[in-house]
């Protein structure tokens, strides 16, 4: 038998020394023991688990394996996580509020996400920027930084968003498959036939692939899947665009007011709920703040992460302002007030036919993606929590995949992150009209999330006087952001009101 000490991903709390054991099979066993083994060449003097004779070269000062995220690897979790196929909305939220209100609340949201995200990066470390405390979680920062109950409450409202979006992009995924098969449908029928297709086949195929993507060890690992996505939402944003143009091209005018959709074409009631959902969705078309943290704990340094972070959120929230501006303000141009709810699945376009396939297929590839950095902070949490509870939970088998490095396949990741998947599947084909809950979840989680916590941990981290000018200046843009988190709610709520009407568990035909 051959006795191995090999790297692991650092647990703050951890006390435990891992040894692997090859077996003459082919597979490695990885066990852990809370006491100090003995007969081994080396000696293992360790601070929280971690051989104080560890190369600095292969791990990082707190005994990670060393981090290897840049500005760019940066940049495109931040894109991933942002430029949802919500993008493909905002010509709606436009329709909503027309052209003097629509590019003002955008440009106001992207102002806010960039300072509070600026807020934010400076929380990673507590103490020192360069070589204080680590906080490897959203979670670790409130504890660290406010304690008290509002860590519990982080965990409540963070980690309901981050399941609440895995449902939400199930169902968009759906919708942008169902797409491609109808569109395909009218195209061979000539119109003649509605192709209703049901949705419960390509959620539970998004699931199924979901499920391969879930063994991803870590948020460490999933750098080229965020990549790919990130490429994928530029592609069908750019093809959601030049439909737009084309079709600005063709009619030869740019519709839509300045006030929007006018009260008469629609009542007084609706017209208010059109405002506030468009208000919401633009405010969290921009929210990634829950796992900021997260993606930070993947940067490299030096320079400090804060700074890599803070220049990856300029790059990306500019890129991403860019793009929401380019597709929401075409898209409006294009079809006015009666602008679909999705440019791409709510056929505003038709033909090119391939070209709408194209970018249906870039959205769901995206995705893919996109459900990764969300799920792998709340695989994350379940997991560190579960190895304190039962040590010996996180035993890894080695398995060599020829032409490939081995695989650590963990029992314990692959039967909660599969029964994850499967349950985050089933809920939204029972609930097919979930984005209009998730569009509560966001509502109730954009203030806390995005403002309160950076807001409040900034102004304990670095002291700031109460009552000073900065203070109050704070105060008031948190104030006003959850003056908006209200109104977006009451906007949902009211959706979800009217969706209850016609709503059939596990039945949604498009």
């Amino acid at each position: 038998m051959i006795v191995q000490i090999l790297p692991r991903k650092f647990l703050a709390h951890s006390s435990h020394q891992e040894q692997e054991q090859t077996l003459s099979f082919g597979f490695t066993i990885k066990t852990n023991h809370s006491h100090h083994n003995q007969g081994f060449a080396m000696e293992a003097h360790s601070i929280d688990g971690v051989s104080s004779q560890t190369d600095s070269k292969l791990y990082d000062d707190d005994g990670h394996v060393k981090r290897t995220g840049t500005v760019w690897t940066t940049s495109s979790h931040i894109i991933t996580a942002v430029v949802g196929s919500g993008v493909l909305s905002l010509a709606w939220a436009m329709a909503q509020m027309g052209w003097v209100v629509g590019p003002a609340v955008m440009i106001f949201f992207s102002v806010v996400t960039l300072y509070t995200s600026a807020l934010l990066a400076d929380c990673y470390r507590s103490g020192d920027p360069v070589s204080g405390k680590r906080n490897y979680t959203f979670m670790d920062a409130v504890q660290t930084i406010l304690g008290g109950h509002y860590d519990t409450f982080c965990a409540v409202v963070q980690y309901s968003n981050l399941y609440g979006t895995a449902v939400g992009y199930t169902i968009a995924a759906s919708i942008s498959m169902m797409a491609i098969k109808r569109s395909n449908c009218f195209h061979s029928t000539g119109g003649k036939d509605k192709c209703l297709v049901s949705s419960n086949p390509f959620m539970i195929s998004f699931g199924i692939i979901e499920i391969v993507f879930s063994q991803i060890p870590d948020f460490h690992k999933t750098w080229w899947l965020s990549i790919i996505a990130a490429i994928m939402s530029f592609a069908y944003s750019i093809i959601g665009l030049a439909l737009g143009i084309a079709k600005v091209a063709e009619t030869g005018t740019f519709k839509g007011s300045l006030t929007g959709i006018r009260i008469g074409a629609v009542s007084e009631a609706n017209k208010v709920w059109g405002v506030l959902q468009g208000l919401g969705d633009i405010a969290f078309a921009y929210s990634y703040s829950q796992i900021l943290i997260e993606i930070q704990d993947t940067i490299k340094s030096p320079p400090s992460e804060a700074k890599t972070m803070k220049r990856a959120a300029k790059i990306s929230i500019g890129v991403t302002t860019t793009f929401y501006m380019l597709c929401g303000f075409m898209g409006y141009a294009a079809f006015g007030d009666d602008a679909p709810g999705n440019l791409l699945t709510g056929f505003g376009f038709y033909d090119p036919y391939w070209l709408v396939d194209i970018a249906n297929a870039a959205i769901v590839i995206h995705l893919v993606g996109a459900y990764q950095v969300y799920a792998q902070p709340l695989f994350a949490f379940v997991e560190k929590w579960a190895s304190k509870r039962w040590p010996k939970v996180d035993r890894e088998y080695k398995v060599p995949i020829p032409g490939f490095a081995s695989y650590n396949l963990s029992p314990f990741r692959l039967v909660w992150r599969t029964g994850f998947v499967i349950i985050t599947t089933i809920v939204a084909m029972l609930l097919p009209f979930f984005n209009d809950i998730l569009g509560l979840l966001g509502a109730l989680g954009f203030w806390p999330l995005s403002v309160f916590f950076p807001v409040e941990m900034s102004i304990k981290q670095k002291k700031i006087p109460k009552w000073s000018q900065r203070w109050i200046g704070m105060q008031i843009l948190s104030f006003v952001c959850l003056v908006v988190s209200v109104a977006a709610a009451i906007g949902s709520v009211a959706s979800i009101v009217v969706d209850l009407r016609k709503y059939k568990p596990f039945h949604v035909d498009y």
